[in-house]
């Protein structure tokens, strides 16, 4: 594969469309029993897990990528983590992990599919509600991992009910649903990020082995993904690389530590940046609590952080913070000394180009000594509709880079609810009303990212990294019934809305090992098209559309329940390949009936119709029906 201009084209010059899923939501824990991820035990003895296994058994990888070619996802995300290679120490490198993630790999190759491997991390580790990174980056700074939930530094899956307990939940309370992101404004996970991007700016005399704590930790992660790289680099299914998952500003850009301007979620416990850092070095807090009906803008309540008085850090070790002199307890409280210090207006440039765009360059240049041919997938915050949340990229910058957004349907993601008529801007609070609104909303979600990637990123190509939806939405229901009705219908407009901006696409996710009553085994998520050997919802994403044009795609228009496909491209007469559109033979168990202009020659063979520029060149476009 190679970038022209905003096209990936393959070796023949045709332009791809590039489609396929996330492998998978598993990869986030180490390999276990299903629902194991869930439980407190799964955090204990961090330098012994094993990602051996994750996505699936190497015995069971063949039928899952025949399945998922069969499906024409013949392009796929690899989820693999910092914890996965390094788990052990720094510069301990699990050398079976990677000798397995080989075999994975060559497997794929053998069943026709190609990878872009993503160093995926959410609010930071799994010791601080999400995944990524390995539990030492957080014991070299002193933190006692046992302490994070209990001085409100996290809050974890797998321990929520050890601290939530109530009559009527004597086992715990349930863990609140979609709660796990607000770690991003709680201490560890912020905390964390903060040093990783702009410890040298915020925090210049904290050092590890003799580096300032920013290049200590950037250069563990650059060289473990580095090692793996040089121990991949053959597998020729391996199209490219990402940066990182999500990369998140911790307290970088706030202008007040008193007040919490960045949040994530709009409801639950949000504590401003001092109450976090305050309740970590063991004082107790008082901690509003924002209802979501108002949409995080009342306080129905408020929550003790730290009700006991513990503090996070070992002994002899403190705060960064506190060493970087923006407060002290001198005198037996705690004193704010400067709120305004990490405020970007101190210091030039923002979050994304200041201190996330050198990173993301130090990473290509760094995976380029293992192969200079790589492309890369990189991401800004994860809110594609601001300029802001993208980096700006232009010639100057590295090559072969294609910007790799994520979108989701925010309503229906947080509520686990949809209905087709309705949604919510999660940018200005409107209600939109009305099916045809809804799907124009949805296309001009993701028209924002292109048209933000032509101004500010030199008009690089787009991929939708992430988008899906969960399948335990409105109690549960398909899961018990097995009808999928309404999940086909969602899934479906969402693929338009893909289609119509000609995206190349990963959906969220494929979970070898989902289950209906664990889902995929992490935060209580159930996105998985995957679960208990079935498909589900597959007419939903299951769908024609053009693996490789002898040209330009100008349109895509799949009617779902008429089973019409309609594809628009300029042809390229010098082009000799045919073009490649994958037809499902779930809605053309024969070869289907064709009508054409432009072109004159075409031929089906399993699941391919091909169609033949014969050296035509202009406009020409497909449909294509059930015979």
């Amino acid at each position: 594969m190679r970038i022209s201009g905003n096209l990936i084209l393959d070796d023949e010059n045709r332009a791809l469309i590039l489609r396929g899923v996330n492998l998978g939501g598993g990869s986030k824990n180490p390999f276990g029993a299903p629902g194991w991820g869930l439980k407190s035990e799964s955090l204990k003895n961090p330098s012994e897990a094993s990602f051996v296994g994750r996505p699936f058994p190497l015995e069971e990888a063949e039928s899952h990528f025949r399945r998922l070619e069969q499906a024409g996802m013949t392009f796929l995300r690899l989820v693999i983590t910092w914890e996965a290679i390094e788990h052990a120490g720094p510069g301990i490198y699990d050398e079976a992990y990677l000798a397995y993630l080989r075999k994975i790999l060559l497997t794929a190759e053998n069943c026709g599919v190609s990878v872009f491997i993503d160093p995926h991390q959410d609010v930071w580790s799994r010791w601080t509600g999400g995944d990524g990174a390995p539990a030492w980056t957080l014991e070299k700074l002193g933190m006692n991992l046992v302490m994070l939930d209990r001085c409100g530094a996290a809050i974890t899956r797998q321990r929520y009910g050890e601290f939530h307990k109530s009559k009527k939940y004597p086992e715990g309370e349930p863990f609140p649903r979609m709660m796990w992101p607000s770690n991003y404004n709680r201490y560890a996970a912020a905390t964390m990020f903060s040093l990783f991007f702009a410890g040298k700016t915020y925090a210049p005399g904290l050092t590890m082995d003799g580096e300032n704590i920013q290049d200590w930790l950037q250069n563990r992660y650059l060289a473990a993904f580095r090692h793996a790289y040089r121990r991949l680099k053959n597998c020729r299914s391996i199209a490219g690389w990402g940066a990182m998952n999500e990369p998140h500003c911790g307290f970088i850009g706030h202008r007040n530590l008193e007040q919490p301007e960045k949040q994530v979620i709009p409801f639950g416990p949000r504590p401003s940046p001092w109450q976090a850092i305050c309740a970590a070095s063991g004082y107790t807090v008082r901690v509003p609590v924002y209802n979501a009906a108002s949409l995080g803008r009342r306080v129905n309540g408020y929550e003790l952080f730290n009700p006991d008085g513990l503090s996070l850090f070992r002994e002899g070790f403190c705060c960064p913070w506190k060493q970087a002199g923006v407060w002290t307890d001198e005198g037996g409280a705690p004193r704010l000394l400067r709120s305004g210090h990490f405020s970007i207006k101190e210091h030039g440039a923002g979050f994304v180009d200041g201190f996330l765009k050198p990173f993301i360059i130090r990473f290509i240049n760094t995976m380029k000594e293992a192969d200079e041919h790589s492309l890369f997938f990189i991401e800004g915050m994860p809110h594609i509709s601001s300029a802001d949340s993208h980096p700006a990229w232009n010639i100057e910058d590295p090559p072969n880079v294609i910007n790799a957004f994520h979108w989701y349907d925010g309503f229906s993601l947080f509520t686990k609810s949809f209905r087709s008529w309705f949604t919510l801007d999660p940018d200005t609070s409107k209600i939109i009303l009305g099916g045809k609104k809804v799907k124009a909303f949805f296309t001009e979600c993701l028209a924002k990212g292109i048209r933000i990637t032509m101004e500010k990123m030199g008009n690089i190509p787009c991929l939708l990294g992430e988008f899906g939806l969960v399948f335990d939405m409105n109690k549960r229901k398909a899961l018990a019934t097995g009808n999928y009705h309404l999940h086909e219908q969602a899934l479906s407009m969402y693929y338009d809305a893909i289609d119509a901006n000609l995206l190349h696409s990963t959906i969220w996710n494929y979970t070898a090992d989902n289950t209906c009553e664990y889902g995929d085994g992490w935060n209580d998520e159930d996105l998985s098209i995957f679960s208990e050997g079935r498909e589900r919802a597959a007419a939903g994403w299951k769908r024609p559309y053009p693996m490789a044009t002898a040209g330009e795609p100008l349109s895509i228009s799949w009617d779902r329940k008429r089973k019409n496909f309609h594809y628009r491209f300029r042809a390229e007469g010098k082009i000799i390949p045919p073009s490649i559109i994958y037809l499902p033979v779930e809605f053309f168990p024969e070869p289907p009936l064709v009508e054409a202009r432009g072109v004159t020659r075409w031929e089906y063979t399993q699941q391919r119709l091909l169609i033949y520029n014969d050296g035509h060149s202009g406009e020409a476009a497909i449909k294509v029906r059930p015979r």
